[in-house]
This record gives structure tokens, sequence and C-alpha cells, in this order.
């Protein structure tokens, strides 16, 4: 039997039959490639937009959000590497999409779902069947996403998501060939996405990684060339993951990239300071 691809993200695996690929959530059974974490909610909360962080879109709102396992890509500062970097074997609760929009529509003021906390696109049935269920009902979906994510798959599910925020971890392929991925996809995907719904954008400053001035003013030039009314969230670094060992990233540096930034956008915010 031939190897099958997966062509749901740029990792494009080849698999074969009951394996399962790069992210640990996508499994190949027969002919067909199924997300093995479909409805498998290892982490749910209702949270505050702006934690998304969402700063202009439904401001001062309340939105159910939900996370599963697995990711397509292998940053070493992960803050949820206990569900992303694992795989079925994590401990979780099925929600069935009509489960999930049940609870949605209890939670007196919420707005919607959104798909955080791991990467929600390697789950991308689950979320497409979950977001147009939320849309007959007149609530929101938002996604937190890698943007790591082909162009084709994220064209059919764009007319069911109402927002994004997409971490554009760097503007260097080295720096992105460290995490196992690549630059121009996540730079597609923003170009793709911010015409057609609200698109916020958030970098992770990592000192003497990605913190120099230049590169901040690469990355925010090119964002305003996309739309200068795109919201860049630059977020301060701390010790976690393989980088327990790497200090937190200076508040001063993060405000002068902040500074570096406004030259080229309208809305430059700089987070946990």
């Amino acid at each position: 039997m031939s190897k099958l691809l997966c062509g749901i993200c740029p990792q494009n695996c080849m698999l074969e039959d009951d394996q399962t690929g790069f992210c640990r959530a996508r499994t190949r059974f027969g002919n067909e490639i199924r997300a093995n974490n479909y409805g498998r909610v290892t982490s749910m909360a209702l949270d505050p937009i702006e934690k998304k962080p969402l700063r202009h879109f439904c401001p001062g709102s309340m939105i159910l959000s939900v996370g599963s396992y697995g990711c397509n890509l292998r940053c070493p500062f992960c803050q949820n590497h206990e569900i992303s970097m694992v795989d079925a074997q994590t401990s979780s609760i099925c929600l069935e999409p009509d489960k999930l929009l049940k609870k949605a529509l209890e939670i007196r003021g919420n707005i919607g779902v959104a798909f955080t906390y791991n990467e929600p696109l390697i789950g991308y049935e689950y979320v497409c069947d979950c977001a147009a269920l939320l849309k007959e009902n007149g609530l929101k979906t938002v996604l937190v996403t890698n943007g790591y994510i082909n162009e084709e798959p994220m064209k059919k599910l764009l007319p069911l998501i109402d927002a994004m925020n997409i971490d554009l971890k760097a503007f260097t392929e080295d720096y992105y060939q460290t995490l196992k991925g690549h630059l121009a996809p996540v730079k597609r995907t923003i170009e793709v996405c911010a015409p057609q719904c609200h698109v916020e954008v958030t970098t992770l400053i990592v000192p003497e990684r990605n913190d120099n001035e230049e590169e901040m003013r690469r990355l925010s030039s090119w964002l305003a060339g996309v739309g200068k009314h795109i919201p860049l969230h630059i977020s301060r670094f701390f010790p976690r993951y393989h980088m327990s060992d790497i200090s937190s990233t200076p508040v001063e540096r993060l405000k002068r990239l902040a500074c570096v930034a406004r030259d080229a956008l309208d809305n430059v915010y700089t987070g946990n300071c």
C-alpha cells in the first residue's frame, strides 16, 4: 500500500496505514487520514476576549476557550507543552460538536468559542463542524493559531471564522527552522485571512533570538503592507519548557520594539509587561 499525503499543513506528512503524523493528532486509517483528536477536549475555560489576545474584536466580551492535544511546530518555549506535545493518551473529555454548541449556548453572555491552547487547525474537521453549528446559532468562532496551514484548507474554512490571532513567531527562515517549520506559509496565512475576517498578530520576543530592531522593522513593514490597521501584539517571553534557563524578556526591550513597530503599524500592543 502506497503512502498517503496529509495535506492539512505544510509538514505534508506521507503516512503509512495506522501511522500518525508529525502533529501527533492526524492518523491514516486505510485510505483516509482522520484527526484522532476529533472532539477530544483537554482544556476549557471562559475567558475575556482580550486574553486571546484580541483587542479590536468584540471588546469587553467573554468567550468559551477550548483546546485539544498536538501541534505541528516544535517551539522550545511552549507554554502549553503539557497538551501540545502529547498524543491520544493524554487525559481528555469527549465533546462532539452538538455538545460543544450546547455548552456554549448555556453560558450567559458568552459570544462563542475560541479554539486555542494547542494548535487547533490540526483538528481541522472538528473546527469546521463546530464552526458551522456555531454560525447557524448566532455564535462567533475564533482561532488562536500558529498559522501553519496549507492555503487550500484555510480558504475552505475561512467563511466560518469570525476572528483569528495568528502567531508570527519571528521574521527569519532560520528561526522558523529551529521550530521545525517555515516562515513563508505563515505569512501566506496572514495574507489570505486578513481580507476575509478579523485578524490580529502576536510575536513572542525571545531574548537574543528575535529581539533585534531590524527584524522588528522588517516584520512590521511587511505586516503594514498587508494592512496598517492589523493589530500587532508584542509579547514577553518567560522561562518555560526547554528554555527554562533563559531570562525573561526585559520590559524596556519590549517597549523599544513596540516603538519600532509603531513606525509602520497603527495598533501595536505590549503584553505581559
